[in-house]
């Protein structure tokens, strides 16, 4: 007889800044999804594929994070919203991530999906390295009132703490199914998306304001030597103003960017990088659909 297998579709979602990525990266065990202190880091909806064996049972656990939930106000923002969507539509379990310093709004279509839904909810409370035992009760207590009936779990996602139990409930709730991807992957996107997303990340980690909220980053050029990864990026921008901000004076910006960039993507690819950056100015691009979905976005 065949051995039992589970495998399902876990959705991380919350609001922004709530820690969502760096909760999947230590999930995972790698670091898929870009983390800064900024809100909005998240864009778009990243599958992380973690397999093994439990108790003589064989699982994979599709882990999916999620922009942070807000009420839209760019065409950008309606993408991002539906990444989240999707995510819920098929989710087995849900993991719905807040912090000890969060509270709970109505949120549009996540206030009514919390009520109507009948998939599995974990509330995870993160950041509890930061509060007192007597602040961390009063939390619990909250999220409970918000949560009825629902499993309460503090967590520190970044000191990994309690992530051990996270796994026990989801191997309670894992359907049995056979894996939905080959067990040698990692993750559903492509190499040039992580490429991208890690030269935005030193963008929203340089520089303040509006400026990292009206990038986007488009890996033109993609192309692996056997001792080299080379690799040409365009950064677009809304305004002439931005595009001067991001590259600074005598380009001093815009270098400070790339050797962050570079470092990270040699650790991330575990070669040389030769990393091109062009910067160019896209008026309003966050609200042009068509824009959007040439930047990889779904509007559907």
């Amino acid at each position: 007889m065949t051995p039992e297998h589970k495998a399902g579709f876990i959705s991380i979602i919350g609001k922004p800044n709530v820690g969502k990525s760096t909760l999947m990266n230590a999930l995972v065990g790698e670091r898929l999804s870009i983390v800064s202190s900024k809100a909005q880091t998240t864009r778009h909806r990243i599958l992380g594929m973690l397999n093994g064996e439990h108790k003589g049972t064989e699982y994979q656990i599709v882990y999916s994070d999620t922009p942070g939930v807000l009420l839209p106000k760019y065409e950008l923002h309606k993408s991002m919203m539906q990444f989240v969507k999707s995510s819920l539509e098929d989710a087995d379990v849900v993991l719905y991530v807040t912090d000890v310093f969060d509270e709970f709004e109505d949120l549009d279509f996540l206030t009514n999906w919390k009520d109507f839904t009948d998939t599995p909810i974990l509330v995870l409370l993160n950041k509890i390295d930061l509060v007192s035992m007597e602040k961390l009760e009063e939390k619990v207590a909250y999220w409970q009132g918000i949560f009825p009936g629902k499993p309460i779990i503090p967590i520190s996602a970044l000191e990994s703490v309690h992530l051990d139990q996270i796994f026990s409930h989801l191997m309670e709730h894992l359907p049995v199914h056979p894996p939905f991807f080959d067990k040698e992957e990692l993750t559903d996107k492509p190499e040039k998306f992580f490429a991208s997303e890690i030269v935005r990340e030193k963008i929203f980690l340089n520089y303040k304001k509006e400026i990292p909220y009206s990038c986007e980053v488009v890996v033109t050029s993609f192309k692996e030597e056997p001792t080299i990864l080379r690799i040409a990026t365009e950064i677009y921008v809304e305004r002439v103003s931005q595009r001067a901000i991001i590259i600074g004076h005598k380009g001093e910006n815009i270098k400070k960017v790339g050797i962050q960039a570079r470092e990270d993507l040699e650790k991330f690819f575990g070669k040389k990088v030769f990393l091109e950056q062009f910067v160019k100015v896209e008026p309003d691009w966050r609200a042009k659909t068509d824009k959007l979905r040439s930047f990889g976005y779904s509007l559907d």
